[in-house]
Parts: C-alpha cells; sequence; structure tokens
C-alpha cells in the first residue's frame, strides 16, 4: 500500500467518524428550526406503520441519502418514556457528553463550561487512542425550541478537518401521551472533493464488507442485500446515537455513581443485537477501552473545577 492509499485510509476513517457527530444541511437545518409539536406528530402518524412492522425489533426508522458533497441521515424513533424524562436527558448540554462518550469512535467529550454552550469533542479510531492523537471537533450547542410538550437542540460546527464543513446534529422530541415520546435525530455533513475521493477509497477498500441497514434488494438465496458506500455509514451510526440515547434514557433512573455502567453495557448489549453492521470489536475490549476513558473524562472535569 501507497503513502497517498494509506493517507487515503486514515482520512476516510475519521470522515466516516465525523460523520456520526453531524447535522443537517443549511437548508434542511431551517426546516427543522420551524418544527413543532404538530410537525413532528404529524410525522408520526406518517409513519406509523413503518414503526410498528420495523424490522429493528424496535419501532425506528432510518434513511439516508447523499447527493451534491452532502450526506445526510435521519432517524425516527417511538421510546416508551415521558416526555419530561427524555427532556431532561437530552435538553442539558452537559448530558450529550454521556450520549457521545459511548460511541467507539469517541475518545472524549468535554462538557461546555457554565455559561458557555461548547462541547469539546475528540473523535478517532475505534480502538484504543491518545486524546492527543484524535481530531478535535467543538461542537456549538444550541436550544432550537422548548415547550411542555416539544423541544428541539442542535450542535454545529463550521469546519471540520481534511475539508469538511456545515456539520450539524439536531434532536428534537414530542410527548404522545401516555409515557411515549416520539424521537427525530438527524445529522449530516458536506465534503471537499478529497475528502470524498479520500471515502470511496477506504469504502473500496478497508470498509468494502460495511453495510447499513436500509435493504436495497435480495440476493439468490433469497437473503437481503444492504446498503453500503457512505450511506450505510450514516445508517450505522444512526443507529449508534439511538442506542446511546437510549442507553442514556434507561439509565436515568440508576443512582447517579452506577449510571455511567448502566448506560454503557446497555449500549453494548443492544449494539449486540445488529452483529452485521455494529459489531467492531470484542465485548470486554470495548468495555475496558470505555472505561479507561471514562475514568481519563472524569479526572479531567475535577481538574477543570479545581
Amino acid at each position: 500500500m501507497n503513502k497517498i492509499t494509506v493517507f487515503q485510509h486514515r482520512a476516510a476513517s475519521v470522515l466516516l467518524a465525523l460523520a456520526t457527530l453531524s447535522g443537517l444541511n443549511l437548508a434542511h437545518a431551517q426546516g427543522a428550526a420551524g418544527s413543532s409539536a404538530p410537525d413532528l406528530r404529524a410525522k408520526f402518524e406518517q409513519l406509523s406503520s413503518s414503526l410498528q412492522n420495523s424490522a429493528f425489533r424496535r419501532p425506528l426508522v432510518i434513511d439516508s441519502r447523499e447527493s451534491s458533497g452532502q450526506v445526510r441521515g435521519d432517524v425516527y424513533a417511538l421510546v416508551e418514556h415521558p416526555f419530561t424524562k427524555v427532556q431532561q436527558a437530552l435538553r442539558d448540554p452537559a448530558r450529550w457528553c454521556d450520549v457521545m462518550i459511548l460511541h467507539p469512535n469517541t475518545k472524549q467529550c468535554q462538557p461546555p463550561a457554565p455559561g458557555q454552550s461548547v462541547l469539546k469533542v475528540a473523535i478517532g479510531k475505534k480502538l484504543e487512542q491518545p486524546v492527543e492523537d484524535a481530531f478535535p471537533l467543538n461542537l456549538t450547542y444550541s436550544q432550537v425550541s422548548a415547550t411542555p410538550e416539544y423541544f428541539q437542540v442542535q450542535l454545529r460546527a463550521a469546519e471540520g478537518p481534511l475539508g469538511t464543513s456545515n456539520y450539524r446534529f439536531v434532536v428534537e422530541a414530542v410527548s404522545l401521551g401516555g409515557g411515549r415520546s416520539f424521537i427525530h435525530l438527524s445529522y449530516s455533513y458536506a465534503s471537499s472533493l478529497a475528502g470524498h475521493l479520500a471515502t470511496k477509497a477506504y469504502l473500496a477498500t478497508a470498509g468494502r464488507s460495511k453495510v447499513g441497514f436500509s435493504q436495497t434488494g435480495t440476493d439468490e438465496r433469497g437473503q437481503p442485500i444492504y446498503i453500503d458506500g457512505v450511506r450505510g455509514a450514516v445508517e450505522r451510526n444512526a443507529m449508534r446515537y439511538y442506542l446511546a440515547i437510549d442507553a442514556c434514557l434507561q439509565s436515568l433512573d440508576a443512582p447517579a455513581d452506577q449510571r455511567f455502567d448502566r448506560r454503557l453495557t446497555r449500549f453494548l448489549s443492544s449494539m449486540e443485537q445488529y452483529p452485521r453492521q455494529l459489531h467492531e470489536m470484542d465485548g470486554s475490549t470495548f468495555l475496558d477501552i470505555k472505561r479507561r476513558q471514562h475514568e481519563r473524562q472524569r479526572q479531567a472535569l475535577v481538574a477543570q473545577s479545581a
């Protein structure tokens, strides 16, 4: 493998990791900012049949698209949690680090200091890696809307490494009553020509066996054929973030000193339900890496507050 190919492989790996932190492209983000409780409830009714007959063993729908240098993913999920609990878990910017640190590519997440709004996230390889070798991505948190029945938050980064830009990570939720809520998670990023070529090179080599969740057909044995390429990567990360959110919601009722392990073990067991798409390493290795990252992050926060 020559030096150019090695560079493309490494660059593409980072780009695919960064895709997990993306939001909507500018036009779509403007549309999301105008969403409301009635809009999201209407979307729930539209997707009701798909949610009930979801192939994910849970009421969830994934959509993805790629066009003109933009890649975008949308996740719609029905959760059996009251809206107040969902707000508690997702509206506080500091709690977003609880979500993001679970992702295999996240090395560290530093929540905003009091009165500030920037999350400092380090993204790198799935295996253990020093934070200083990871790519820093500063995400600006904003609360777009908050009512007794609806909220929307956004995380944005104007620029990323290797020619990427216009990161958006947007989450909105609406109360459905009866202890249920409907969550919409969207993300996207823009890539330069060089970044696009690096990603394509990676997906044609080391990433060629990786697939997403959408079925594009069946093979000669009647087995499903799943979408691959950039859209496959977006769908994998969409599912990871949904499972991370689900893990955080499930952990809120635990004592504070037990929540991280509760989140972590649930997240791992949920990922292992989809080994074709989400299995990356031995479970004990993943748990060991994440516990060390969590402790390192805890120590950094203690030092910061000292």
